[in-house]
């Protein structure tokens, strides 16, 4: 027979037991004596602003990573993505394909360079966009796709790439979320035209902020150059065919780099720890009725997380509700079992009708209305599916680690007594301001 202190450990906190499983995870940033180091070098250098030797260096040890030819450092990822465009000179009139499924920056560069994203819906077993979508959004307007790698999750480069080359279009990744990771042995950010990405402080790779972008095409790469440095030309790049453009300052400073060559130092060991205990979760929780991990495609060579997502299934759990999973799960761990992004098509941050700058024509200030697409698969996984583990989390032992199914298996445990609990939990959504 349990003792009253073990029957009490093995109720769920959210029915007034204690808590028997914690994961002992990092703070996020992770830094050390390297980052005092090099910040100092910087300091006493006197070279503070851009194209300093630690900005050369991570450059070129970041582009090598992601085995793209050429890389820049730029301001930020949301930046990244609007340099992008310009640089494929894509603009008034053009209709960009983006998903719906995303951090509302990916849409917003989109405005920003004057053209009209597309939302699509994403795929339910990764929650990336949608090939068959992305086809059918394909307009005589079209002139590029963004695709997003999104969590935990890879878009489908295969078939993306294959419908962009018929359809004569650009390809940029959003690699935000996905530093390191290679699809069929590449890294991403260089299977598209351009990568992009973002160095702000959640990110796997940080500096606080910043962002970086990549290309293979030597011509793209002097345009961004320019873009990104008030249009100023690489002085080993002038030639009678190089082009002045007019754009603004849009670069990172030497502090920044000199930070993320010292996470740089640590990033692959991280990374190795991510893929094992991920790899743990996806072998361990895939045995536990009503939960499912995202689908890990074959091409799938190196995987980079910034979270851990699982779906969940709300009818093999009697009805007990995705955000009343989420709440009993972050309670009984101690640390965030959340939603992830809100669809575009209801985030509370993409507004582009908000901005007066954006009413080019009647036409184009309609078009813009996020409200008016249907996105069906991304709106079930924020509401009733998706449940997203954030990426330090992950920085631990496999022991650790293995703390998580049990805590779902405990959960299970004790469905008619947690649907009795959730009938008190408060109506509305269980995620953060964005």
């Amino acid at each position: 027979m349990l003792s009253k202190e073990e029957q009490t450990t093995a109720r769920p906190v959210v029915l007034g037991g204690h808590a028997g499983s914690k994961i002992d995870s990092p703070d996020w940033p992770i830094w050390g004596d390297r980052e005092r180091d090099l910040l100092t070098r910087v300091l006493e250098s006197g070279w503070w602003a851009f194209e300093g030797p630690a900005e050369a260096e991570f450059e070129r040890r970041f582009a090598e990573l992601q085995t793209a030819r050429r890389g820049l450092c730029v301001a930020n990822g949301t930046v990244a993505l609007q340099l992008a465009l310009e640089a494929l000179d894509i603009g008034v009139g053009d209709e960009v394909i983006v998903p719906g499924f995303t951090w509302q920056a990916t849409a917003a560069a989109v405005v920003d360079v004057n053209a009209m994203p597309i939302l699509v819906d994403a795929d339910p077993e990764t929650y990336c966009p949608d090939p068959g979508g992305i086809e059918a959004a394909v307009t005589p307007r079209t002139k590029a796709i963004i695709v997003v790698h999104l969590y935990d999750s890879l878009s489908d480069l295969d078939r993306i790439l294959e419908i962009a080359s018929r359809h004569h279009l650009h390809v940029v990744e959003d690699c935000a979320h996905s530093h390191g990771s290679q699809w069929n042995g590449r890294g991403v950010g260089s299977v598209g035209d351009i990568g992009t990405f973002s160095f702000q402080s959640s990110k796997t790779l940080t500096a606080g902020e910043g962002g970086f972008v990549t290309t293979n095409d030597e011509a793209l790469y002097e345009r961004l150059y320019s873009l990104r440095n008030c249009g100023r030309r690489r002085k080993e790049a002038i030639t009678p065919t190089t082009h002045d453009l007019q754009s603004g300052n849009y670069r990172m400073t030497e502090w920044q780099s000199a930070i993320l060559l010292a996470q740089l130092e640590r990033f692959e060991e991280q990374m190795s720890t991510k893929e094992r205990n991920a790899g743990i979760l996806d072998s361990t929780l895939g045995r536990i009725p009503g939960i499912k991990p995202m689908r890990r495609d074959r091409q799938v060579t190196r995987r980079n997380l910034y979270g851990y997502v699982f779906r969940y299934a709300e009818e093999e759990w009697q009805g007990l509700s995705c955000r009343a999973f989420r709440k009993a799960m972050s309670d009984e761990m101690g640390l965030e079992f959340g939603a992830p992004y809100r669809p575009l098509n209801m985030s509370s941050l993409y507004r582009p009708q908000t901005k007066q700058r954006h009413h080019l024509s009647d036409q184009y200030w309609g078009g813009l209305d996020p409200g008016k697409y249907a996105l069906p698969v991304a709106e079930h996984a924020y509401r009733h599916e998706a449940v997203r583990v954030l990426h330090q989390n992950l920085l631990t032992d496999s022991r650790e680690i293995s703390q998580i199914p049990k805590a779902v298996e405990k959960l299970r445990g004790f469905l008619p007594e947690l649907l009795d609990w959730e009938r008190s939990l408060p109506k509305g959504e269980d995620t953060p301001p964005e």
